[in-house]
């Protein structure tokens, strides 16, 4: 067989119409949770209510979506060779559970659940705005569960702003700028919700789900002082089912009608981030540690960009993970931006549990936003190399 040579793609080769292999070149690093896509029309064995390849000891099991066959190849060596057979005894034991699928579960005007069998995995909070209750519903946002028994929400929620709560406008993972411009000198504060600026969900335009991946796309304007529609959002979230975590793809193009709109900000108040349960802050903040490119840093130690001091390992990073404490269980998640992404990130690290990145971006018609991040939850601590090869399998992934 001939080899092939890959170096940010996948390249699916067949052999024949009616091979019985199909051969995945890796790229110059290991990879983890790599999703792939096949042609509809490719030969994969059957079992009781699955389709599925395999590849040595793994099972890839597919999804249909659209003309494509969608799956998870869980390792990838560097420059070698996956060959995923699509003939093979599908008489092998599974795991309890394993064959379960997602599913939604809606409670209307309030939030979309995820569900794996009966297992809450993902809530979208999608209430929509009401002015008379702004501060709670300013804007959407998503929370996570335990992935190990879906009982305990990790992410914070929509709390009211009291003393109660630390920063209660951090929600889950969540998107925003808090210094927005345009028009004649109008100004917007997506992140905190100020002077009645908000986004809303208008409503979810999308949803799959099956065995292998679930997927909702949702239509959201974001609102100025004035009430009107100055931006629209098309987010979308794919999660995977994959053992020992949530993996979950996040991704949003930002557009707009106006001549331009200038989205700005700060590390600590806009672009991407994470936000952890608000038990972090009020009793196990000085237990949450950063494990970076460059090493784990210490318990209650962060690194944040700053204009003056302007470091460089806070700019453009490829990956961050954030180890917290909530439960008396310790969790790690794991960000990665995707390259494709605009450059000059740069960073933010809170002990509380918050994190991510923001950028300058100017909207105008034909330039909207696009960006995509890999989010990767697990119970217990991650190793540098982890989340080297999952962030790598985000490059790779079709």
């Amino acid at each position: 067989m001939k080899r092939l040579s890959l170096l940010a793609l996948l390249l699916f080769v067949p052999r024949s119409p009616a091979a019985d292999e199909i051969v995945v070149i890796g790229g110059k690093k290991d990879a983890q949770l790599v999703v792939v896509r096949l042609p509809k029309e490719t030969q994969v064995a059957r079992g009781p209510g699955f389709e599925g390849l395999r590849n040595g000891n793994d099972t890839v099991f597919l999804q249909l979506d659209g003309a494509e066959k969608v799956g998870i190849v869980r390792q990838l060596k560097a420059d070698q060779e996956a060959k995923l057979l699509s003939r093979f005894n599908a008489m092998f034991e599974f795991a309890p559970g394993e064959l379960d699928g997602f599913g939604f579960a809606e409670s209307k005007g309030e939030h979309l659940d995820l569900l794996w069998g009966k297992q809450p995995v993902l809530r979208f909070v999608n209430k929509p705005h009401d002015a008379k209750d702004h501060y709670l519903t300013f804007k959407p946002f998503h929370q996570m569960f335990d992935p190990k028994d879906g009982k305990t929400l990790l992410s914070s929620g929509a709390h009211p702003n009291t003393k109660e709560f630390l920063f209660p406008h951090h929600r889950g993972l969540f998107f925003g700028f808090n210094k927005i411009s345009y028009g004649d000198k109008q100004t917007a504060d997506i992140w905190h919700g100020t002077d009645a600026v908000y986004s809303t969900t208008d409503k979810i335009t999308d949803k799959v789900a099956g065995p292998v991946f679930a997927r909702h796309t949702a239509a959201i304007s974001w609102h100025g002082k004035d009430g009107k529609t100055f931006a629209d959002e098309k987010r979308t979230v794919t999660v995977y089912h994959v053992p020992g975590g949530t993996l979950l793809d996040w991704s949003t193009e930002l557009g707009t009608a106006l001549d331009s709109v200038k989205l700005d900000g700060d590390p600590q108040h806009a672009g991407f981030h994470f936000r952890a349960t608000q038990e972090v802050s009020k009793t196990t903040a000085k237990q949450t540690y950063y494990l970076r490119p460059d090493g784990k840093g210490k318990e209650g130690e962060t690194r944040n960009w700053d204009a003056k001091a302007k470091d460089p390992k806070t700019v453009d990073l490829p990956w961050n993970a954030m180890s917290f404490v909530t439960g008396e269980k310790r969790y790690t998640v794991l960000r990665v931006p995707h390259p494709d992404n605009p450059k000059n990130t740069r960073g933010s690290e809170r002990d509380y549990g918050r994190f991510g990145d923001y950028f300058e971006y100017t909207l105008t018609p034909k330039t909207p936003l696009k960006l995509k991040y890999r989010i990767w939850l697990q119970e217990g601590e991650m190793s540098r190399e982890q989340c080297e090869a999952i962030a790598e399998g985000f490059v790779l992934s079709k």
